[in-house]
């Protein structure tokens, strides 16, 4: 007498082993139970041994490793969390980042990628399983995900236009373009790299109601951006697995020649004081903690659905909770790295400032018989500058020449990428070299969380029967040009406006509520016991109070809060951009247009919206319940023992140490079926009598009755 085991099975099914060995004498029985199903929603629907693989698969445990590192270490670590630091108590922010990370990043993380590798399905498809009234959260996951990933390329695109003009000399940010002798009076009033960028990539506009034409060297750079993508993610993880050997390793080998260069800097030891002196009173300000509890969120790239189809493409035995942990801690390592480095060079930048600074007060000092020549030391000119009074100083026009007031004015995003930075690598000898290096670098870290923004968005649309039927080149293909199409409102001289209006409404209040919705259903609907016996049959680790605490209780807090104070800000605090005023050479603050406020309502509506329809139309039954609960087929195949005889002998001697269940290569289990519910197994699996589960140490694949009555078998696939 042995255990079931599980057979070579077709691609449309599991094919289940004789349930006797007596009957033959080559160890065979005469019973076969065949499972006959599409693959899309069943929970057990993991690769046989010796049979065709029933959903794509990384190559190999680094491939899936620097694929989740390309995806969750992205632009955020290198021009947001610096600046976190620097406004938010320096190194004392810290501390509020890791007390998150820890409560709220790690657990959720594991969820997605746990619930993925489970279920073995895109976005769409787990939440169908899970229950059917569920399936508006993978629409919206889906929505927000294409809003992200439509102006996420867009920085690629503008990359890639600093890419090409940083392998000019002298680099073209580098001095203000003269009309005959005279600096331009745009560029004069500002500097040469905010020039640049606002006059000469973006051409901005004065405000969004005022957009100008369509820029043609950015819609070229947009084109070959997507284009670029397209080629990668064609195929999948097949094509994009490749690539995320350059994208997740190469920001590293930049970073860290960035580091080597950045502390011999002249400077670069006060940049890293100002920013990681811990200003311990800032703790005290709830502001801090929810930035930090936001950073996290972001930065794992939580509820895109990406991290539930790259869990999906694992073996059914891979460890999770050992990636989540490994991953977590490299995001973390990286973020605190990548400011060292960008900090670094901020204060080389800031100490030139002064120097420069110091310099031109010089010249007015001597001017007006202050100072008597200009090769004075320091020490001179700081002492007549302590004799001249505020109102001199005014009259005079002499400036303040503070490293730390030039280190105060940091800036985020675009702003710290595309003009602070690059103002820095100007100082350096061979800034071209310094500057290919940095755009690639951006470039990489773009195109890694491109990748996985795509990968998730394209994994929920093949969740999708009709949209299955399609060569994947050519759905990619499709969903590629409509986002370039879409890109072109970013093409405009108001696409960096456009840019941070997606950026504060479109991937942020939806992402929320999906994570939040998310973690719901699976703690709550699934079921927090299920999903843990579902990590302990993966992993052979049962995750403990810790995991417990902060999946039913710590994280959907902190989602609340995050959600709630992002909604009374967004009402408190009138939404506003930065619109580029030509006459000041300076940025100034305009309120949006009320037709762009109703089209970022629309966006957040139809990123949350979804949810509650599905939800109603199901519930009421408006729309159809596609379930794919399929019924199982018994065959009889030669069979020469006794019904009786051969469910007197199945079972008996099942591994007891197998903590597996059949969908996991493991033993099947029975029980009795004369205390149970006829109606319960017709049930969806989210359904059922929770009494059924707690009578069984493992989900029940497999039912066979133990009476001696009369023969009667009882087949269902989760």
């Amino acid at each position: 007498m042995a255990a079931t085991k599980i057979i070579d099975a077709p691609r449309n099914g599991h094919e289940m082993a004789p349930l006797n060995t007596r009957a033959r004498g080559d160890g065979t029985h005469g019973v076969t139970i065949v499972l006959t199903a599409s693959q899309r929603n069943s929970v057990s629907s993991v690769e046989v041994p010796g049979g065709e693989p029933d959903r794509a698969a990384w190559s190999g445990k680094m491939q899936f490793f620097l694929s989740i590192i390309g995806y969750s270490v992205g632009l955020g670590n290198i021009w947001r969390f610096p600046y976190l630091c620097q406004q938010n108590g320096g190194g004392a922010f810290l501390i509020p980042f890791m007390v998150m990370l820890i409560l709220e990043g790690v657990p959720l993380f594991l969820i997605e990628l746990g619930i993925g590798q489970r279920m073995r399905l895109g976005a769409l498809g787990v939440w169908n399983t899970i229950h059917p009234w569920l399936g508006g959260i993978g629409i919206s996951s889906c929505i927000v995900t294409l809003f992200v990933a439509l102006y996420y390329n867009v920085i690629i695109t503008w990359v890639f236009f600093y890419l090409f003009n940083s392998f000019r000399y002298p680099l073209p940010w580098a001095t203000c373009p003269t009309n005959g002798t005279v600096e331009v009076e745009e560029c004069a009033r500002s500097s040469e790299t905010a020039y640049f960028w606002y006059r000469t990539t973006l051409d901005a506009a004065p405000s969004m109601d005022e957009p100008g034409g369509l820029k043609w060297w950015i819609v070229l750079c947009l084109f070959l951006s997507w284009t670029i993508v397209f080629f990668i993610v064609m195929k999948g993880i097949q094509s994009s697995g490749k690539v995320v050997y350059f994208t997740s390793l190469f920001p590293y080998i930049v970073l860290t020649i960035f580091f080597i260069r950045g502390i011999t800097l002249r400077g670069a030891s006060a940049g890293l004081i100002h920013m990681y002196t811990p200003k311990v009173e800032k703790l005290a300000d709830p502001t801090v903690w929810l930035d930090a509890a936001t950073q996290v969120f972001y930065s794992f790239g939580l509820a895109f659905g990406s991290l539930i189809a790259f869990g999906s493409y694992n073996p059914p035995k891979n460890n999770c909770v050992r990636d989540v942990l490994l991953v977590s801690v490299c995001n973390a390592i990286t973020a605190i790295y990548a400011s060292v480095v960008i900090f670094a060079i901020l204060g080389f930048k800031a100490t030139v400032n002064v120097d420069r600074c110091i310099e031109l007060n010089k010249d007015i000092l001597i001017k007006h018989d202050l100072l008597h020549y200009k090769n004075a030391t320091f020490e001179e000119y700081e002492s007549v500058m302590a004799k001249v009074n505020g109102s001199e100083s005014i009259n005079l026009e002499l400036e303040e020449c503070s490293l730390s007031k030039q280190l105060d004015n940091a800036a985020e995003g675009t702003g710290l990428a595309f003009i602070v930075i690059t103002q820095a690598i100007v100082e350096l000898p061979g800034a071209p070299f310094w500057a290919v290096l940095f755009f690639t670098m951006l470039l990489s870290l773009g195109l890694g969380s491109q990748i996985g923004i795509l990968e998730g968005m394209l994994c929920t649309l093949f969740d999708i029967d009709i949209i299955k039927r399609v060569k994947k080149q050519h759905v990619t293909g499709v969903v590629c040009l409509f986002c370039f199409i879409v890109g072109f409102i970013f093409c405009t001289g108001a696409g960096e406006y456009w840019l941070k209006m997606f950026d504060s409404f479109a991937g942020t209040i939806g992402l929320v509520v999906v994570a939040l919705m998310e973690t719901i259903a699976v703690v709550y609907v699934y079921g927090h016991e299920r999903f843990t016996e579902d990590i302990y049959q993966m992993t052979g680790y049962r995750p403990g109070i810790y995991w417990q605490l902060t999946w039913r209780y710590i994280g959907p807090v902190i989602m609340v809060a995050i959600l709630v104070s992002s909604v009374v800000f967004m009402v408190i605090k009138n939404p506003t951009y930065g619109a580029w005023n030509a006459q000041l050479g300076a940025v100034q603050q305009s309120n949006y247009p009320t037709w762009v406020m109703g089209v970022a309502l629309a966006m957040i509506l139809a990123g949350v919206l979804p949810m509650p329809i599905v939800f109603l139309m199901r519930s009421f039954q408006c729309l159809k319940v596609d379930l794919d609960i399929h019924q199982g087929s018994i065959r009889r195949n030669e069979t020469t023992a006794s019904t009786k005889e051969m469910i007197d002998n199945d079972d008996d001697e099942d591994d007891e140490d197998d903590y597996s269940g059949p969908s996991l290569g493991g033993p099947v289990r029975t029980r009795s079926d004369s205390s149970d519910d006829e109606d319960d197994d017709d049930r969806p699996v989210t359904m059922r009598n929770s009494n059924l589960r707690s009578k069984l140490a493992v989900p029940i694949h497999l039912n066979v009755p133990t009476s001696k009555r009369s023969f009667k078998m009882e087949v269902f696939d989760l």
